[in-house]
């Protein structure tokens, strides 16, 4: 039985983090403005199954598939809004599973730090994709489970403030998220990533918090 972890549609793809998808992706790589369907699954072989449905269905490119220890991620994406969702329909329907069957995303951890430190600036910079956080900027880091909801957060919160994508973990147990900028734009954007979080539906993950 397939565990739909992770089940989530963007419906336009941001400059920066379409940016950063491209320096990590190793397959075909998005471009700002497409839509986006983010899925996660356990046991994680089975994505290559995922795949080859959500490819036969429609026209869409895959972005990335992973598959790590105990899930696998798979990402597609195109212009066409609709073959985006239909590609996820006949993933959904192939494996016998709704949108309701998805576990919502619980926020594990979220923080902001004000003012960070120019020494915090370089080790933050050392392991970073994406765009680079400078001293006396706000950092904001969000911790979801599962890990595939990171996504959603990103560009969710770039979408709706002027903030700088420092990097997006999407795979493995936990996903993380960097954000950095002014204040008051980081703080726009924690609010949107949140809400983008918590207006997922589906089921909850036992023994976690949402959060």
């Amino acid at each position: 039985m397939v565990e739909l972890r992770t089940y989530a549609y963007l419906d336009a793809l941001q400059p920066q983090f379409t940016a950063f998808t491209a320096t990590i992706a190793q397959g075909y790589l998005p471009l700002v403005g497409q839509a986006s369907l983010w899925i996660e699954i356990a046991p994680g072989m089975d994505i290559n199954r995922v795949t080859d449905i959500a490819l036969k269905a429609t026209d869409v490119q895959p972005g990335m598939m992973y598959v790590e220890r105990s899930f696998g991620l798979l990402e597609v994406h195109s212009f066409d809004q609709g073959a985006v969702r239909e590609a996820g329909a006949a993933v959904l329907r192939a494996l016998g599973l709704t949108e309701a069957d998805r576990i919502v995303p619980a926020i594990v951890a979220i923080e902001t730090i004000k003012n960070v430190s120019d020494y915090q600036c370089q080790l933050i910079n050392r392991m970073r994709h994406g765009n680079m956080i400078l001293p006396g900027d706000t950092l904001l880091t969000i911790e979801t489970q599962p890990a595939g909801y990171a996504s959603l957060a990103a560009n969710e919160a770039e979408k709706a403030a002027r903030v700088n994508i420092l990097e997006v973990r999407a795979v493995g147990a936990f996903g993380r998220v960097f954000i950095g900028g002014d204040e008051a734009e980081v703080l726009e954007g924690k609010r949107a990533a949140e809400q983008s979080l918590v207006s997922i539906t589906g089921k909850k993950l036992e023994g976690v918090s949402r959060t």
